[in-house]
């Protein structure tokens, strides 16, 4: 018998699965039973699984009979006249939903030209194949299919226009591009997704050269007054939010401008470009570390006796401030409420940013690179008509990647750029080559795109032409300005009295493992000395037992514990350590410090 299993669940067994799993595709088919049902019998498990369950991924593909597909051109002019829709090709049995499991069975075609009798389905379109993010790039089969990948991956990385309706919400963190561009050189998928609502990038004039080496490995080197156009601006847009929350006890967050001599009031000046309610006003500068909300909340654990207590002792000053290290202006505040009906604060700040030496930059064929130098305009090179590019893209970058769906971007674009139409180049069905360089070469131009240039420097003419064309570029989410970090002192962790973690903590940075490795190798070892000291501490030890000591402050002395006042000595040592000397105490250890004079 040959089990079947429902969503996982073992519900019987046949004899005959091969007909079984037939008259089920047939059915689904005729209408009989649900479209989202699929059935897939695997020989070398001897089991059918059918599927029903949801959070499958399912696509649509054309049924082949005898070698034919089912949909005919009559078909295909019904749907564009909007006599039949999509559902009816799926009632009819002409378009089926496969999903992974079904697809074990199935023998699907890329094309109709490569139809055998052998195949079961046939592709709506090749470049279906490929997922949202990676749909946009155009022509990727002539990339190497990592770069394929990764080109994906920044796509959804970049910043453009997430939603139309950004001004009436209070995301935690969005970023915004004033002047987006719809790309010169499209696919299918920008059409059907209504692309132009949400654009992610700008067309650059991209000359691939070296400039005085600064664009080695993969910088970038930029023209100063394209970005003093508006090139690649964006803002950033964070939210802060205060709750003005309720306590056991009938107390309450009191939102308003805290008053003097509450715990950790900040003095006068912290608060005076807050108005009366409390709440920043709109369009207001603010610099880090500055109060956005004031408030004041009651102290908690409160004990048996400290609930009698009121008044000013009993208030902590709780205010929202900007995060470290960020700056921006006040865009918008929501007042609302919460589900429990307190009363719900939301300010959002934004921040300009302007493409600056650091910022990630990427192609969509994942030739990402950071910006290495701004050069002024007079200083960049230039065609014989007078083109300045944008952008100078290293030309090591090409060989070793293979990208070669960026150098036919770059000539497409020129021919878009123009021609003022839009090319269309989606995977496996791009416009070809040779197409290209005529067209180019009706324009007057170079059939493979290179021109002449002139050093913007000296006037001299470049004794080697150089590849010149539009490429799409976006600018990503990981910005200079939201990742550049230092510290000398700052706070430092309860626990281990060692620096905080992270850039909004104003944490130190850690030189782990690897860098400690790095310094042995060099043969600094002792900068590790200095390095490794940042909970340096001096603990009393009993010379007796070997145990930490106590420092009584009342009386001023140390003593032991188990010995008594025996002979005590300070040692320094980190504070992790002695951290852990208790915590095998904690597990009935005996850790005996043994000391020597040295």
């Amino acid at each position: 018998m040959t089990e079947i299993f429902l969503d996982g669940r073992y519900i019987g067994g046949t004899k005959e699965p091969e007909k079984l799993v037939k008259d089920l595709r047939d059915k689904r088919r005729t209408g009989l039973l649900s479209n989202q049902l699929n059935v897939a019998f695997h020989k070398h498990m001897d089991e059918i699984k059918i599927l029903t369950d949801s959070g499958r991924v399912r696509r649509p593909l054309i049924i082949i009979e005898n070698g034919k597909p089912k949909i005919t051109k009559e078909h295909i002019e019904k749907l564009h006249k909007g006599e039949i829709t999509w559902e009816d090709l799926l009632k009819t049995g002409i378009v089926e939903y496969m999903d992974a499991e079904e697809e074990e069975n199935a023998y699907v075609a890329l094309r109709e030209s490569e139809l055998t009798n052998e195949h079961t389905h046939l592709e709506l379109d090749p470049s279906t194949i490929l997922g949202l993010s990676a749909s946009f790039i155009p022509y990727p089969e002539f990339n190497r299919g990592d770069r394929v990948n990764y080109g994906a991956k920044m796509v959804g990385q970049s910043i453009g226009i997430f939603a139309t309706n950004y001004l009436l919400r209070a995301d935690t963190k969005s970023n915004v591009m004033v002047y987006t561009q719809k790309p010169l050189v499209q696919t299918h998928t920008h059409t059907i997704i209504n692309y132009d609502n949400h654009p992610n990038g700008a067309n650059v004039v991209v000359a691939i050269g070296c400039y005085e080496g600064y664009n080695m490995e993969d910088g970038i080197v930029i023209n100063a007054n394209s970005i003093q156009r508006g090139l690649l601006w964006s803002y950033m847009y964070r939210t802060y939010e205060a709750e003005q929350k309720r306590y056991m006890g009938g107390q309450e967050d009191v939102i308003g401008i805290p008053q003097a001599g509450i715990r950790g009031y900040g003095g006068e000046d912290t608060y005076k470009h807050l108005p009366e309610d409390g709440i920043i006003n709109p369009e207001h500068r603010v610099e880090s570390d500055e109060v956005l909300i004031g408030r004041i909340s009651p102290l908690r654990f409160l004990g048996t006796m400290d609930q009698f207590i009121t008044g000013v002792e009993n208030i902590r000053e709780t205010s929202v401030r900007l995060r470290h290290g960020d700056d921006g202006t006040v865009d918008r505040i929501f007042l609302s409420e919460t589900i429990d009906g307190t009363k719900l604060i939301k300010v959002v700040i934004r921040d300009l940013k302007i493409p600056e030496i650091g910022d990630k930059l990427a192609s969509r064929h994942g030739q990402k690179g950071v910006i290495a130098l701004i050069v002024p305009q007079e200083d960049m090179p230039f065609t014989e008509d007078g083109v300045i590019p944008d952008i100078i893209f290293n030309p090591h970058g090409i060989p070793s990647r293979m990208t070669m769906g960026q150098l036919l971007e770059l000539l497409a674009g020129k021919v878009s750029s123009l021609s003022g139409k839009y090319i269309v180049a989606p995977a496996f069905n791009p416009v070809p080559e040779k197409e290209l360089r005529d067209k180019l070469k009706s324009h007057g131009f170079m059939n493979d795109g290179k021109e002449t240039m002139y050093d913007g420097r000296t006037g001299k003419k470049f004794t080697a032409q150089i590849f010149i064309g539009n490429c799409f570029y976006q600018k990503l989410d990981h910005l200079v300005s939201n990742k550049i970090h230092a510290r000398s002192r700052g706070p430092v962790t309860l626990l281990t009295k060692q620096p905080t973690e992270g850039r909004s903590k104003e944490g130190g940075l850690r030189l782990g493992e690897m860098e400690k490795d790095c310094l042995i190798a060099h043969g600094a070892s002792l900068v590790l000395k200095e390095r490794f000291d940042s909970d340096k501490t001096l603990v009393s030890i009993c010379s007796e037992c070997g145990l930490v000591a106590i420092f009584d402050k009342i009386k001023n002395r140390k003593y032991c514990t188990v010995c008594g006042e025996t002979k005590i000595i300070d040692i320094e040592m980190s504070y992790a350590f002695k951290l852990m000397l208790d915590e095998l105490k904690a597990m009935m250890i005996y850790p005996k410090v043994v000391m020597k004079e040295v």
